[in-house]
């Protein structure tokens, strides 16, 4: 695999393109932050399922399952705010409300990778990863 500047925007890019294609399954190569948003994705709705597979002589990864509702993916769209060149980040109060409710923001906070909605109500900030609606 190709070495990437942005590996949390590459699976996130992975698992939309996944869905655009009507793919039941999509791979990226594991760390444990996109883990945690795959986690996130299901937990929310996104996803099927995820594992971790790891086979002898091969780097981890991670294979997720979009979720569809009649050949319709849960995925509309995503969109990565924080990046490598231009970290964003937000108080609690700044969090902002992805389509009234009806999609998730991603931050990575001093207590781990969590929803907007989760962040809110521990009333932390933190780093704005995504937008997932």
């Amino acid at each position: 695999m190709a070495v990437v500047s942005d590996p949390i925007a590459d699976f996130l890019i992975r698992f939309k393109n996944a869905t655009r294609a009507e793919k039941e399954e999509f791979t990226a190569p594991f760390s444990k932050a996109k883990a945690e948003i795959a986690r996130i994705l299901k937990e929310e709705g996104y996803l099927w399922s995820y594992e971790v597979s790891t086979e002898e002589g091969s780097h981890p990864t991670i294979k997720a399952k979009p979720k569809y509702l009649d050949r319709t993916p849960a995925l509309t769209d995503v969109k990565r705010v924080s990046r490598p060149g231009l970290r964003q980040y937000v108080g609690a109060g700044e969090i902002p409300r992805v389509l009234g409710g009806m999609g998730i923001a991603i931050l990575s906070t001093s207590k781990g990778l969590m929803t907007g909605h989760q962040a809110r109500k521990q009333n932390i900030g933190g780093e704005l990863l995504a937008l997932v609606w």
